[in-house]
């Protein structure tokens, strides 16, 4: 498996993955409601893929959070 492309990536994909479990959603039921493939929501939560712009907000809308408190404080490497 790959590592985390970076710490801004681990740590949003922990954000991802937080707030999912709050909503006790599965990567799965994510994904369809993001409308994106689900191993691409693994990936994300793993720290493994650099968003678009696009994936960013689509992921946001479908956890119910404004897209800034998933990117908050963090720094590109």
């Amino acid at each position: 498996m790959p590592p985390p492309l970076s710490s801004a990536t681990t740590t949003f994909g922990q954000r991802v993955r937080e707030r999912r479990h709050e909503l006790a959603l599965s990567q799965e039921k994510l994904a369809v409601v993001a409308g994106l493939h689900w191993t691409f929501v693994g990936q994300v939560e793993r720290g493994q893929r650099n968003l678009s712009l696009h994936n960013l907000l689509k992921l946001a809308e479908a956890l119910g959070v404004d897209p800034g408190e998933l990117v908050r404080g963090l720094r590109a490497p």
